[in-house]
């Protein structure tokens, strides 16, 4: 059965995706089989998750590694990395 997590998309992967959030049902246990969940469903989605090394997750806004385990009901957010200059 899926849980039911709440996803936030900032900067290039809203605009691959096309929107800055939504809630997402899957069986999901770490935010990579959350990002893997995304990539299947194609399109600008598959374009935004298809290298994890041009992103960084964040868990009930805590910056986490892609093996963290997450649960119903959290705050899962994908955005670039962030740059100084």
């Amino acid at each position: 059965m899926g849980r039911a997590v709440n996803v936030l998309y900032f900067a290039w992967v809203r605009q691959k995706t096309g929107t800055s959030g939504e809630t997402v049902e899957a069986d999901a246990a770490t935010v990579r089989a959350l990002a893997e969940h995304l990539r299947a469903r194609g399109g600008g989605y598959a374009e935004a998750f298809a290298d994890l090394a041009r992103l960084r997750a964040a868990v009930n806004q805590e910056h986490v590694p892609f093996d963290a385990a997450i649960a119903a009901d959290d705050e899962i957010a994908f955005f670039p990395p962030v740059t100084g200059g």
